[in-house]
């Protein structure tokens, strides 16, 4: 979807992928290496390969809120990843039940830990660059605002 801005429908990743990804003069080397708890496995086998983290957060879908809560927790406390810069895309903005960026924030307890959406300088701090931004795969809006801002980071 984001590569090639047609709408298809995709079926949960069963196998991780990669595939090069240009926004605007950005290229990036994508890794969906899939949410589900088999996929997990294998999470920690690509982290040396990672420049940031983007974690997708299904913004409608409440029911699995604590799971994704648990999973980001886990990745954001993991020594391998502590000067990794994340960005946390809340999706599916599109459908009513859909919670607000403030909502997700406080329910994956984030309301504290963000670094800001603009040009943040962190210079020599320990400070990892972490921020949510709301989006819409499907009405392809948000991400692009989420990349641009993650991109400042990758080294």
């Amino acid at each position: 979807m984001l590569k090639n801005e047609k709408l298809v429908q995709h079926q949960p990743t069963l196998h991780p992928t990669s595939e090069e990804l240009t926004i605007g003069k950005i290229a990036f080397k994508v890794f969906d290496l899939g949410g589900h708890q088999i996929a997990r496995r294998v999470w920690k086998d690509y982290y040396a390969k990672m420049d940031a983290v983007v974690y997708l957060i299904d913004a409608s879908d409440q029911e699995r809120f604590a799971e994704s809560r648990r999973e980001l927790a886990h990745l954001l406390l993991d020594d391998a990843l502590a000067t990794v810069p994340f960005l946390v895309l809340g999706n599916k903005i599109d459908k009513y039940t859909a919670v607000s960026e403030e909502n997700l924030q406080h329910e994956f307890g984030l309301t504290n830990s963000t670094t800001g959406k603009g040009t943040v300088n962190l210079g020599n701090s320990n400070i990892r660059p972490l921020e949510v931004f709301m989006c819409s795969i499907v009405s392809q809006s948000g991400y692009g605002q989420g990349l641009q801002w993650i991109s400042q980071y990758i080294k």
